[in-house]
């Protein structure tokens, strides 16, 4: 403690600033009478309460600050914080040059952020959400430094998102989570944005525009819209799609769908979440070219089919990695040449015109079928170098039955002595034990 007391104030300051919240720097008040109000200086405010108390404490902090300049303010209210002091203390710390703000409320009814903060000259960072509008907010916001924005179950007014955007000249990074949109019609268009999350609380959107020419990752989570009239994202690099699709948007679903993945076709990695990957079989006649694909990442179960994986493995002429989540899938006719689900004349050739270099295979459950498939995958990939097998740890396997991992294990050994692929078999540590010495898999 005496080596604490011979610090500055202002380092003091800094080390109290590494505490999660400004309650806890507080806390060190008790320490020393120096050090009663240090804990009021630090460049980083986090702020969490419900009451009068908390209230109180708020002001006292502000007040002792002054006019100093802050960095960074995170504020949790919950109802019983008086919203007018809410404003008041936003107003505080933007006439103070804060960069970074971080607001959620949960009053009782809809909080209106304050017109300040869209006219901010020093934000660099916003995120806010959950009973948060921002209905006081006027066609005249201009936000000139904000690079990242993050909302939370936020609702727009109508027109609102319209005039956000633009508001926002070198805003980079757009985060949309637990949306629910009012307009039918949403355009996303900005030139500066890289990176883009979106995911949708309910309902169905209209029509959805992305123009958004420099964008180098998506993240996307929505039902199938209406329509797609403008994907623009040709400098598109990694894209996670998870697509759902309502019994009433069947019909035009193929056409909405065909336009959304031409747009992303100059992506390198994509991921593909299982309901996507079998909606994308509706697309299997107008699949797009992606020329510039290296790695694909597809989630499958055991209820879905694999109609489309033909058709994407021929349209990714550079694809070099290949992760397949779960290979049990519900057996139909256009699985293909890529399964062994059924006896075919030309099967593999899909594979065998594919230059995947490594293989993942998650939720491996140990069944006959999945075993006759990684020979299939290591009999017809010409140039697969390497194949990670990973058991399925959350669900039941096939691994209860007495020798049975055993038995797998020497088949994939001799898979594995038998290829010039390197096949390696990950499991958890419960069923390492269980082996025996003659094989060694990875742990």
């Amino acid at each position: 403690m005496d080596l604490f007391n011979k610090l500055p104030d202002p380092v003091v300051s800094h080390i109290l600033s590494f505490l999660p919240t400004t309650k806890e720097a507080a806390s060190t008040s008790v320490l020393a009478k120096r050090w009663r109000n240090l804990f009021a200086f630090v460049p980083n405010l986090n702020l969490d309460g419900d009451s009068k108390t908390f209230m109180d404490f708020v002001d006292r902090v502000l007040a002792l600050q002054g006019d100093i300049p802050i960095k960074e303010f995170s504020l949790n209210a919950k109802t019983g914080v008086d919203p007018d002091r809410v404003d008041r203390w936003i107003c505080n710390v933007l006439r103070r040059g804060v960069t970074h703000l971080d607001l959620f409320v949960e009053f009782d009814e809809e909080y209106s952020l304050p017109y300040e903060i869209s006219v901010s000259k020093t934000l660099v960072e916003l995120k806010t959400g959950y009973g948060v509008d921002f209905y006081a907010w006027d066609d005249d916001m201009f936000l000139p430094n904000l690079k990242n924005l993050i909302l939370v179950s936020v609702e727009f007014g109508r027109g609102q998102f319209q005039t956000l955007l633009p508001a926002c000249p070198v805003l980079e990074g757009l985060m949309l989570l637990n949306m629910k949109w009012r307009d039918r019609n949403e355009i996303l268009s900005s030139p500066s944005l890289k990176k883009l999350k979106i995911s949708v609380a309910e309902g169905c959107i209209g029509t959805f525009s992305f123009d958004t020419p420099n964008l180098d990752f998506l993240d996307y989570d929505d039902f199938v819209a209406e329509d797609y009239p403008l994907v623009n994202m040709p400098k598109i690099v990694e894209a996670g799609i998870n697509l759902e699709l309502t019994p009433f948007r069947v019909r035009g679903a193929r056409d909405n769908l065909v336009k959304l993945i031409h747009g992303i076709r100059n992506v390198k990695i994509l991921y593909l979440t299982p309901v996507t990957f079998e909606i994308l079989s509706l697309c299997c006649e107008t699949m797009p070219v992606f020329e510039n694909l290296t790695t694909l990442s597809i989630k499958s179960v055991m209820i879905q089919g694999w109609q489309a994986m033909p058709v994407l493995l021929r349209s990714c002429p550079r694809l070099e990695s290949l992760y397949i989540g779960e290979l049990l899938h519900s057996i139909t006719d256009a699985c293909g040449d890529v399964c062994v689900c059924l006896s075919k004349w030309n099967k593999g050739l899909s594979l065998m015109s594919c230059h995947v270099k490594k293989m993942r295979i998650l939720g491996f459950r140990g069944t006959i079928r999945e075993v006759h498939m990684i020979k299939h995958f290591l009999d017809h990939l010409p140039s697969l170098k390497e194949m990670e097998i990973v058991v399925e740890e959350n669900e039941d396997t096939m691994f209860d039955i007495p020798k049975w991992l055993d038995i797998v294990g020497e088949t994939l050994m001799h898979f594995n002595e038998t290829s010039s692929c390197n096949v390696i078999f990950w499991m958890h540590a419960f069923l390492y034990r269980r082996l025996t010495r003659k094989w060694s898999p990875q742990v």
